[in-house]
């Protein structure tokens, strides 16, 4: 057990992101609680030396309880909606699932005297970027609710911080694949939108193909380019992340995670194709509405305040292990019938 003596609550903790956070966090030494309710998450992916309470992160009778009850020193946010068309089509869902539930989780953690919290946030919020490499200093520019709802959430943060005592670090996500290299858990959501997914189910017999949406962006092959980030790599991001704001009381942090290179969709469909032997039908369509084109991570800030080294930055490493899984997980579907 770690020396701090406190627990950290992780909700979200039995999604993609959120479970591999649990393990970098267990692995880490810290006594884990995961708050899930389960609508997108899988309860087989919280590991088992994680304590499991299913709810929703904007209760406010369960969670006061729960911090209470468990010694909850510090928080780890990652509930919410991520789906960017979606925001589009029905954004009142995102404001509600997002901003308004932070809103009732910041208030729990106020008023029960949680001081740290790192935050889920996403490279949504920079929009369509003036430049393709994004740094902190940029002006926020969200072009879809799933980034607004996310900004506003980073601009609370930063009231919060202000008026209590509670610091706070929010992560800006690039695009996040892979799994576990050990294969305890992965991407696992039906319908699930994130490319390299989508490519290793279309690889392996799942998917019909893929639809690549936009031919037509500023780029070198017409496709969008994006900066993948191992979910692996982006867990140890979080648990550098509670280090940091716990070394420095008082001092938050908005920090990119990324790798800071960025490869197309043409050339992650060819990287699936590698790994899997199958070629892969593609379908080209008209943009989507809300896409920029392209978005690389100027990663130097978390870099230079953590020690945050990433381990799995190679694109053939992220498919190879979202492709174990995804075999794992058609295996289950194969003996359940």
């Amino acid at each position: 057990m770690r020396p701090d003596r406190f627990a950290v609550l992780v909700t979200g903790g039995a999604g993609y992101i959120g479970s591999h956070a649990v393990l970098a966090l267990l692995e880490a030494g810290w006594p884990v609680v995961v708050l899930d309710n389960l609508v997108t998450g899988f309860r087989w992916a919280v590991d088992r030396r994680a304590r499991f309470v299913k709810g929703d992160a904007g209760d406010r009778e369960l969670v006061p309880a729960l911090i209470e009850s468990e010694g909850i020193g510090a928080i780890l946010h990652f509930a919410g909606s991520v789906v960017v068309p979606e925001s589009v089509a029905d954004p009142l869902k995102y404001y509600r699932n997002n901003t308004a539930t932070t809103g009732a989780l910041l208030e729990s953690a106020v008023a029960c005297g949680v001081r740290h919290l790192v935050f889920s946030s996403t490279a949504a919020v920079y929009g369509d970027a003036p430049s393709v490499r994004v740094d902190e200093r940029m002006t926020p520019s969200p072009i879809n609710p799933y980034g607004r709802s996310k900004l506003m959430i980073e601009a609370m943060l930063a009231d919060v911080a202000a008026a209590h005592p509670l610091n706070y670090c929010a992560l800006r996500y690039f695009n996040v694949a892979g799994a576990d290299p050990l294969a305890r858990c992965g991407q696992s959501t039906l319908g699930a939108t994130h490319l390299i997914k989508v490519a290793v189910e279309a690889a392996l017999g799942t998917r019909d193909g893929i639809d690549v949406f936009g031919t037509d962006f500023a780029t070198p092959d017409g496709t969008g380019v994006r900066d993948y980030i191992h979910v692996t790599d982006l867990a140890q991001a979080h648990v550098h992340a509670l280090d940091l704001l716990i070394a420095g009381p008082g001092e938050s942090h908005t920090m990119n995670c990324g790798y800071g290179r960025g490869f197309s969709v043409l050339e992650v469909l060819a990287a699936v194709e590698r790994a899997s032997g199958q070629a892969i039908a593609r379908r080209f369509l008209p943009r989507r509405p809300g896409d920029p084109g392209a978005l690389i991570a100027d990663n130097g800030l978390i870099r230079a305040c953590t020690a945050w080294q990433p381990r799995h930055a190679e694109l053939d490493a992220i498919v190879g292990h979202a492709l174990r899984w995804e075999r794992i997980l058609t295996e289950r579907q194969m003996a359940i019938g």
